[in-house]
C-alpha cells in the first residue's frame, strides 16, 4: 500500500475520533464526573488520537507538498547517485499535486532538461523511479552508439576519465566516465565500452510527457525501454542528498555524499 495513502487513513482516522468525542462524548462525560468532583479523563483511544493526530498531520503535509524522502536502491544513476543515497525530493518545484490522487492543481512549472525527476513507474504506479529529464513534450531523440541527439543536434561528451564500482557484491566494473552537455546542464554518465550499441534508437516526445535515461547508460532500464512518463506520474525534483550508506564495501556512513545537492551541473 502507498505510504501516502496510510499517512491519510491515520489521519482521517484520528482526527474523527477527536471530533467525534468533541461533539458528542467530551461534554457529557466532563458533566457526568464534575458531580461527583472528580476530573474529566478521555478514554485511553481519544488520547492517542489527540496526540499523534497533530503529528501525522505535519508529516502529511511536509511529505506531501514539501519534500518527501527517498532512497536510492540502484545504481542507474551512477555517478550522480549512488546505491544507498537517501535524497529529499522537492514536491512542489512542478506545481502542487493533491496526495494520494496525484493530480495537479496548481501548475508552477514544467521539468526541464538536465532536471533530476522522481516519478511513478507508467507500468508499475507502485514503484518510483529516479532518472534524469532528456526529453521535453515535442522533441525528437536520437541515441546510438552511445551518443545522445535532441532534435538532431550531437550532446557532446567529454572524456573525464574512468569510473570504478563493485556490480553486485563482488563483480569490479570499470567504466569510462563523461561529462555530458545537454546544453543547459553538464553532468556526468557513465558507459560501458564493451556493450557499445551501433542501432539506431529514435523517439519522438508526446505533448504533456517526458523522455528520461540514467547516467549509467548501460545499467539503466528507462524511457528506451519502456517509453515517456506522463506528467501525471511526476512526483518531483529531486534536490539533495541527505544521508548516504557506502553498499559497496560492506556498509558503512558515506559522509562525503551527505550534503550534496543535486541538479546544479552534477559533475
Amino acid at each position: 500500500m502507498d505510504f501516502s495513502l496510510i499517512l491519510f487513513i491515520a489521519l482521517l482516522v484520528t482526527g474523527v475520533i477527536w471530533l467525534l468525542d468533541a461533539i458528542f462524548f467530551s461534554g457529557k462525560r466532563s458533566a457526568k464526573l464534575e458531580g461527583a468532583g472528580d476530573l474529566a479523563r478521555d478514554p485511553l483511544l481519544v488520547e492517542y488520537a489527540k496526540a499523534f493526530f497533530p503529528v501525522i498531520l505535519i508529516v502529511f503535509v511536509l511529505r506531501s507538498f514539501i519534500a518527501e524522502p527517498f532512497r536510492i536502491p540502484s545504481g542507474s544513476m551512477l555517478p550522480t547517485l549512488n546505491i544507498g543515497d537517501f535524497i529529499l525530493v522537492n514536491k512542489f518545484s512542478y506545481g502542487v499535486r493533491l496526495p494520494v490522487v496525484n493530480q495537479k492543481v496548481v501548475s508552477l512549472s514544467d521539468p526541464e532538461r538536465g532536471d533530476i525527476m522522481v516519478f511513478r513507474f507508467p507500468h508499475d504506479p507502485k514503484m518510483h523511479f529516479v532518472k534524469r529529464v532528456i526529453g521535453l513534450p515535442g522533441d525528437k531523440i536520437e541515441y546510438r552508439s552511445e551518443k545522445l541527439y535532441i532534435n538532431g543536434i550531437l550532446m557532446t561528451q567529454t572524456d573525464d576519465d574512468t569510473y570504478n564500482f563493485k556490480n553486485g557484491v563482488s563483480r569490479n566494473v570499470s567504466l569510462k566516465k563523461f561529462i555530458e552537455d545537454l546544453g543547459t546542464v553538464k553532468h556526468n554518465i557513465l558507459i560501458d565500452p564493451r556493450r557499445n550499441n551501433a542501432k539506431l534508437m529514435t523517439f519522438e516526445v508526446p505533448a504533456g510527457q517526458y523522455f528520461v535515461m540514467g547516467d549509467n547508460r548501460n545499467y539503466s532500464n528507462d524511457s528506451r525501454y519502456w517509453g515517456f512518463v506522463p506528467d501525471e506520474n511526476v512526483v518531483g525534483k529531486a534536490f539533495f542528498i541527505w544521508f548516504s550508506w557506502d553498499w559497496s564495501n560492506g556498509g558503512g556512513v558515506n559522509w562525503s555524499r551527505i550534503g550534496t545537492m543535486l541538479n546544479a551541473d552534477n559533475k
